[in-house]
C-alpha cells in the first residue's frame, strides 16, 4: 500500500476559527510546540457522523493545556461545534478526528508564555488501528521505557510529549515483529500499551491497572460502564507482571484501538474469548447510537 502523506491529502482543517485547504494548515519552522513540547491533542471518533463522547473529549482537551499552564481562547461548545463541522465539511460520517492545540512562534526559549495558543482540528477515515480482523488478537512486547512517576511528568494531560517514549517503544515492537508494546510504571507494574488502556480478564472478573500515571482513558471508562451493565466485576488496582499468568483474556481499549484482542503479551499467550467478544460487541452497538441514547445506555 502506498504511503499517503498526511501534508498532501484533499480537504479541510479547522485552524484558528478558520477552514483552511488541507495542504495550506501549516506553521513555522520556529513554532514552541515543535520545539519544547507544549501541545496538547485529542483523538475522537465519529460514528455515523456522530463523535462519540464529544463534550468528554474536549474538556480533556481544556483540561490538558490548563495542566500544561496555557487556556485554549474557545469555549468548550465552540470546540464541539468546530469539530463536528469538520466532519461534516470533510464529507465524513465516520472518522477520527484530532484536535490539537500548541503554543505558537512569538517565544522560542523554555517559557513563552506570551507565545499565542493555537487549535487546529482534522478529520479522516480511518479504521481501527490493528485493522478488521480483530479477533484473531494481537501481539505486544515488552517495552523497554516505563511510563514516569506524576510528579516527574504532567501524566494528567494527553501532552504530546508523552507520546515519544511511546513512539519509541512501538517502533521496536513492530521492528521484533509485534503490534505493540505494553509498558510498564515506573515501579515495574502493568501500565498501558504504547496508545491505548489494557485490560486482563481474570476468573471471571475485568481487571485495569488504576490509572495513576496515564490518562484516565474515555473509551476505558466506557468499557468499565459496559461490562458493570453485564455484571462483570470490574478491579483497579495495581497489576504486577506476574499477574499476566493469572489471565484468561486480555484486550486493549482506546480512540484509535477501539477494543482490540490481545493474543500475546511477551511469553505469554493468551485466546480472546466471551469477555472481550462480548463487550466488543456491546462497544461497537454503543458507538452507533446518538449521544443521548448513549448516555441514557450508560445510565441505564
Amino acid at each position: 500500500m502506498s504511503l499517503v502523506p498526511f501534508d498532501d491529502r484533499d480537504g479541510w482543517i479547522w485552524q484558528d476559527g478558520h477552514f483552511v485547504p488541507w495542504r495550506d494548515a501549516r506553521l513555522h519552522v520556529l513554532t514552541h510546540g515543535l520545539h519544547y513540547a507544549s501541545a496538547i491533542f485529542e483523538g475522537e471518533r465519529a460514528y455515523s457522523g456522530h463523535i462519540f463522547k464529544l463534550r468528554e473529549h474536549t474538556e480533556r482537551l481544556i483540561a490538558s493545556a490548563r495542566i500544561l499552564g496555557f487556556e485554549l481562547p474557545w469555549t468548550a461548545a465552540e470546540i464541539d461545534a468546530a469539530c463536528q463541522e469538520t466532519v461534516a465539511r470533510n464529507g465524513l460520517t465516520d472518522a477520527y478526528v484530532r484536535p490539537v492545540a500548541w503554543r505558537g512562534s512569538e517565544q522560542l526559549s523554555v517559557a513563552a508564555p506570551r507565545s499565542q495558543v493555537h487549535l487546529a482540528i482534522a478529520a479522516w477515515a480511518w479504521p481501527n488501528l490493528f485493522g478488521d480482523n480483530r479477533m484473531k488478537g494481537v501481539r505486544l512486547d515488552w517495552a523497554k521505557w516505563k511510563r514516569p512517576h506524576p510528579e516527574t511528568a504532567p501524566t494528567a494531560s494527553k501532552a504530546a510529549g508523552l507520546y515519544m517514549i511511546g513512539t519509541l517503544s512501538k517502533h521496536a515492537a513492530e521492528a521484533a515483529g509485534f503490534d505493540d508494546a505494553l509498558m510498564l510504571d515506573w515501579k515495574g507494574d502493568i501500565s498501558e500499551a504504547t496508545g491505548a488502556n489494557v485490560f486482563l480478564a481474570i476468573d471471571g472478573a475485568l481487571h485495569t491497572p488504576t490509572p495513576v500515571n496515564f490518562l484516565d482513558g474515555i473509551t476505558r471508562r466506557t468499557v468499565m460502564a459496559l461490562a458493570r451493565k453485564r455484571q462483570i466485576a470490574v478491579v483497579e488496582r495495581t497489576i504486577p507482571q506476574a499477574d499476566l499468568a493469572k489471565a484468561s483474556e486480555v484486550f486493549l481499549a482506546g480512540t484509535a484501538a477501539e477494543i482490540t484482542p490481545v493474543r500475546q503479551v511477551g511469553e505469554h499467550r493468551f485466546t480472546p474469548a466471551g469477555i472481550t467478544a462480548t463487550l466488543l460487541q456491546d462497544y461497537e452497538a454503543l458507538v452507533r447510537l446518538p449521544p443521548e441514547e448513549v448516555a441514557m445506555r450508560l445510565a441505564a
